[in-house]
């Protein structure tokens, strides 16, 4: 691991680090400001220079490979485009007939409380019940706000979450804070021997994202979890919630519905979101398009993939900011994540964990004691498909997500 580290980080001389930073910092604060005022003009010129980078540093790190796989592999070791394009193809035969199905047949809940107005303190206060709902020891982590939700692990017992708060959306902020718990809870279950070596920290966003995905989605949105969820959104917005009860949450909660905003976007049309960046990404690093291109791309594939028109670049090609970071090959792990973590609820139940139970009881010590164990305590010391097979005794099968995906929305939309 730290032989790899070394190669990689050695390869990029230090005043093309250097370059490289003040490029990536000045490109975040243009996207802040471009994604406010709707002005993609003024970010564009920064994608090309960025991409242009990152295909030379890929050269110098790996000469042999396409650039563009050697940055999937910095965020996922072993995969490639080859690999992620099998993964989309067996994730959108399931996924794209689904939200037809459900756009054609399924009756959406009403859920008018979910748009009730929740005052910025009271969410704020909510948010530190969630982190301890979920499992989140306070002394170990804190809480800020920001424009983009985000979580940071600094070192072995120092993790850090940010929200963003909508007091029309209450639900946004929930999920967003169990996500990032999430993530946190994986920085702080790292075995604490690692500290201050190569082995510190997540071994993958993949791996990342599958714990994220795990608390916000098999657990946070399970029928068995409305209720520990309920008493804490009573107890913080009880004119919004107060008559609410835990199957119209349930419902309410796992509504699903093209929509524009990719960290907004429901379990189920969440990874056609990614594939969008996804097509985007590859079509930029094959020479197949520039900067300039991405809006209208971005557009074309919103229609192909969700079939919902995009009316800006806010709400569209500017509405994230990885890429103003240099972060071209990170999307696809997001996908990944929700994969990884279908995988998961097996193997536990193999290894005696009653999930249902744990969730109904909102005392989550067993499952993240499966987590401590078999991912987390980890850290970098194993790469993801070790990880996998270690923990789930088989390699990373996406039918184990297709089969999830497929048994969990017939079944709540009655199709």
């Amino acid at each position: 691991m730290l032989g790899r580290d070394q190669r990689e980080a050695s390869a990029i001389p230090t005043e093309e680090a250097e370059a490289w930073t003040r490029l990536t910092c000045e490109a975040d604060a243009v996207w802040h400001k471009a994604k406010t005022a709707n002005d993609w003009a003024s970010f564009e010129p920064y994608v090309d220079r960025i991409v242009a980078q990152l295909k030379h540093q890929a050269e110098l790190m790996d000469p042999k490979r396409d650039p563009y796989d050697v940055w999937l592999d910095q965020y996922e070791r072993g995969l490639s485009a080859k690999s992620f394009d099998a993964f989309c193809e067996e994730v959108k035969a399931t996924v794209v007939p689904l939200v037809h199905a459900i756009g054609e047949r399924g009756q959406q809940p009403a859920a008018d409380f979910l748009h009730a107005r929740v005052p910025e303190a009271a969410q704020r206060a909510m948010s530190f019940d969630l982190m301890k709902l979920v499992g989140l020891d306070l002394d170990d982590t804190t809480l800020a706000f920001t424009e983009h939700p985000f979580s940071e692990g600094f070192a072995v017992g120092d993790a850090r979450i940010a929200t963003h708060i909508y007091e029309d959306d209450c639900i946004s902020n929930v999920y967003s804070i169990i996500h990032e718990a999430g993530h946190t809870m994986y920085e702080l279950g790292v075995n604490p021997a690692y500290a201050r070596t190569c082995l510190e920290g997540g071994t993958s966003m993949g791996i990342h994202e599958s714990q994220s995905r795990f608390f916000e989605n098999t657990v946070g949105r399970s029928r068995a979890f409305m209720g520990p969820l309920l008493e804490v959104l009573r107890r913080h917005a009880p004119e919004v919630y107060g008559n609410v009860d835990e199957d119209a949450l349930y419902h309410a909660v796992n509504i699903a519905q093209p929509s524009l905003i990719r960290t907004e976007a429901d379990e189920l049309t969440y990874p056609l979101h990614i594939m969008v960046r996804y097509e985007i990404e590859r079509m930029l690093f094959a020479g197949e398009a520039t900067a300039k291109d991405i809006p209208a791309l971005w557009n074309r594939f919103m229609d192909e993939y969700l079939g919902i028109p995009v009316p800006d670049d806010t709400r569209g090609c500017l509405q994230d900011t990885h890429w103003s970071g240099g972060s071209f090959g990170y999307f696809p792990t997001y996908a990944l994540g929700s994969a990884y973590d279908a995988m998961f609820v097996p193997a536990m139940c193999r290894d005696g964990v009653d999930l249902t139970s744990a969730c109904a009881s909102g005392d989550l010590t067993p499952v993240r004691a499966w987590l401590g164990e078999h991912i987390w305590q980890w850290g970098r010391a194993k790469d993801a498909p070790e990880l996998i097979k270690g923990a789930c005794g088989m390699a990373f099968d996406a039918r184990y997500y297709c089969s999830y995906l497929q048994d969990k929305f017939t079944t709540l939309y009655e199709l």
